[in-house]
């Protein structure tokens, strides 16, 4: 019997009458104006997206040349430990008395910084032209 009851029951909430129209028209535009608000959030998502990714990519780029920025850095401490060294042995040498060694030393100098000057132009014409 309690079937029965049941069977009637959902068989009368499937009958259009007009009540039935207007909630369900009512229920229609709500679900309408909720996915209008979820499209209008996605793409507001989609926009955020595309602004962070740019974001990334300038921070990715910033990254890179403070790389080749530190590069440049270390290979000059180097370069100059290298002409300290040299001339801490230059003046050891004529401490001693070894013309010959510091004659020879200085010349290596001389020619290291000679090529560097050489270097640095040529770079400075890459970066002109």
């Amino acid at each position: 019997m309690a079937t029965r009851k049941m069977k009637q029951r959902v068989s009368q909430a499937r009958t259009a009458t007009p009540k039935n129209l207007r909630v369900m028209k009512f229920q229609v535009k709500r679900v309408k104006a909720e996915m209008g608000k979820v499209r209008e959030d996605q793409e507001c998502i989609r926009e955020e997206e595309s602004k962070i990714r740019g974001q990334f990519d300038e921070i990715e780029r910033q990254c890179d040349k403070l790389k080749e920025e530190t590069e440049m850095i270390v290979k000059q401490s180097v370069r100059t430990h290298i002409k300290l060294v040299l001339m801490f042995n230059i003046l050891k040498a004529r401490e001693a008395g070894n013309s010959v060694r510091a004659a020879t030393l200085s010349h290596f100098l001389r020619e290291l910084v000679s090529m560097e000057r050489a270097n640095n132009a040529s770079s400075d014409d890459e970066v002109k032209g």
